[in-house]
């Protein structure tokens, strides 16, 4: 019959080589290592008030309130990877940009890491949204290595805002 087995239950491995041996464990030592903690992780926000933003120059968004921040990587609106901690990231981001004027301006939020020259954009162009407003998001996966950096940016060919409450990066350790 089937039944659950305790961590002190014996698990016996037959050894493959010419001695043919029974090897046993227990299950809390056959499973000791396996998995992990999927840290560090972060998740901060823009609270308390609508960031400006001047016209034609990239600006790193004031993230000023820390959900989560597992292994205090957050400061200065920045994530830095801790040492120890390079790998695989699950970075996410998001921002609701007001302000525009509705015609062929355009808003563009960026993700950048100090390790990898490469940034991930995401462009809105107002006149097709015709409300003066539109919401941008970002998601990835990156490897990361013990002191890169990851910030969120945004800019604009027009003078903007950055709306309150309406703001999100999210960096994630992945344990594969």
């Amino acid at each position: 019959a089937e039944t659950s087995i305790a961590t002190d239950d014996l698990i016996l491995l037959s050894d493959t080589s010419a001695s043919g041996a029974l090897r046993k464990m227990t299950r809390a030592n056959f499973v000791s290592g396996v998995g992990g903690t999927n840290t560090p992780r972060v998740s901060v926000d823009k609270t308390g008030s609508s960031q400006s933003i001047s016209a034609t120059s990239w600006t790193k968004i004031t993230l000023n309130t820390e959900r989560v921040d597992s292994d205090s990587a957050f400061t200065s609106n920045t994530f830095t990877v801790p040492s120890g901690e390079g790998g695989d990231y699950y970075i996410s981001a998001f921002a609701m940009i007001t302000d525009l004027n509705g015609t062929s301006d355009y808003a563009s939020l960026r993700l950048a890491n100090s390790g990898n020259s490469a940034t991930y954009n995401s462009t809105a162009v107002s006149g097709n949204s015709g409300y003066g407003w539109v919401s941008m998001a970002i998601s990835c996966i990156r490897t990361l290595s013990a002191g890169d950096t990851v910030s969120l940016y945004v800019y604009s060919s027009e003078a903007i805002s950055v709306n309150e409450d309406n703001a999100n990066l999210s960096v994630i350790k992945l344990i594969w």
